[in-house]
């Protein structure tokens, strides 16, 4: 079968590899669609922390069920995704009921090989069905659980301020699950292209781009004063993480979803008197799964407007890098094969 590989940095190669051959416990799945994400680009670029080359890439799938051993509930030909973080099931995290931050996890795609390939073998366990949802809606569900854990770990409650920053995919998914919750949605990015899209695709009423205005007094604007009571970072970029601290209402909660390799710093005393909560949002559960799936059901949500570009896999090398480009105007590039 092919296989794409980030070989090192900035490279990727076409491989023949052996398709997968069965397992136990394990299902195999042909893919028809490959999501390209903040995950991705950083690897390719070689800023991702937790990573090591060679390494296919890709977690954002979607596909047709082939084979599949101990699958309760499944059939051959049944359109799915899977849960691309591979938990132990023993570790405090997991006994826990947090297996998205198992202290062992292995992230399809980035501590073993993803989905840019023809065929994957996934644990059986980690199999979602599709509920109707067509390849494209389906390979955008991993991103925006994401999203939804980021927004179900804040806490949101109706009616409070909400600043997201990044409009990025990732964010884009926060930005929607705060409004389904009851937040009052704040959009940050640089990029005015971005915040154009959440005005006028998703309706968010308040946007600020902190390269052209004072993003503290903006805030206050918008708040009347009080400043945000929730912020999300979705940039994973040192200086917007850092400087988010100063957007935080008294009594705040700031999650960052976004990953960062370097040390965040804080003003000890400013932090301090608000009296603030801090907190890392990693990976999604089975809960927030469900909880996109039967959104999307809804129409709550309609992904598909984020896919901006469009592949076969075959291109992929080409174009690949190129989406690292703002000018490119890239909110999310779906990758298709098998079709």
């Amino acid at each position: 079968m092919r296989a794409l590989v980030c070989t090192k940095s900035g490279e990727f190669a076409y491989e023949e590899r052996e398709r997968p051959s069965m397992k136990d416990g394990h299902a195999i799945i042909q893919i028809k669609r490959i999501g390209i994400c903040g995950t991705d680009l950083h690897a390719f670029e070689g800023t991702q922390p937790f990573f090591e080359y060679p390494r296919i890439l890709g977690h954002e799938v979607a596909g047709d069920l082939v084979e599949f051993d101990n699958a309760p509930g499944f059939h051959i030909g049944e359109r799915v995704t899977f849960i691309p973080y591979f938990s132990c099931g023993t570790c405090i995290a997991c006994r826990s009921g947090l297996p998205n931050c198992c202290s062992c996890i292995k992230v399809c795609g980035v501590h073993v090989n993803g989905g840019f390939v023809e065929y994957l073998s996934v644990p059986s366990a980690s199999l979602v069905h599709s509920e109707g949802l067509n390849y494209d809606e389906l390979s955008l569900v991993e991103p925006l659980a994401i999203g939804a854990h980021g927004v179900r770990r804040a806490g949101v409650k109706e009616g409070e301020f909400v600043l997201v920053v990044g409009a990025g995919p990732i964010g884009l998914g926060i930005a929607e699950f705060a409004r389904i919750a009851g937040g009052r949605v704040i959009v940050m990015d640089i990029s005015q292209k971005r915040l154009q899209f959440c005005e006028h695709v998703l309706q968010v009423q308040h946007t600020i781009n902190p390269l052209q205005t004072d993003a503290v007094e903006q805030l206050k604007n918008i708040t009347g004063g009080d400043m945000p009571t929730v912020v999300i970072d979705a940039t994973g970029n040192l200086k917007a993480i850092n400087s988010a601290f100063s957007y935080m209402a008294h009594g705040a909660r700031y999650v960052l979803v976004g990953l960062q390799k370097a040390e965040i710093s804080v003003s000890h005393p400013e932090f301090h008197k608000r009296e603030a909560t801090l907190m890392s949002s990693r990976n999604a559960t089975r809960e927030d799964f469900e909880q996109v799936i039967a959104c999307l059901k809804k129409g709550l949500v309609k992904p598909t407007t984020f896919i901006t570009h469009r592949v076969q896999f075959e291109e992929v090398k080409t174009h690949f890098k190129s989406w690292l480009k703002p000018e490119a105007g890239v909110i999310k590039a779906t990758v298709e094969l098998n079709d």
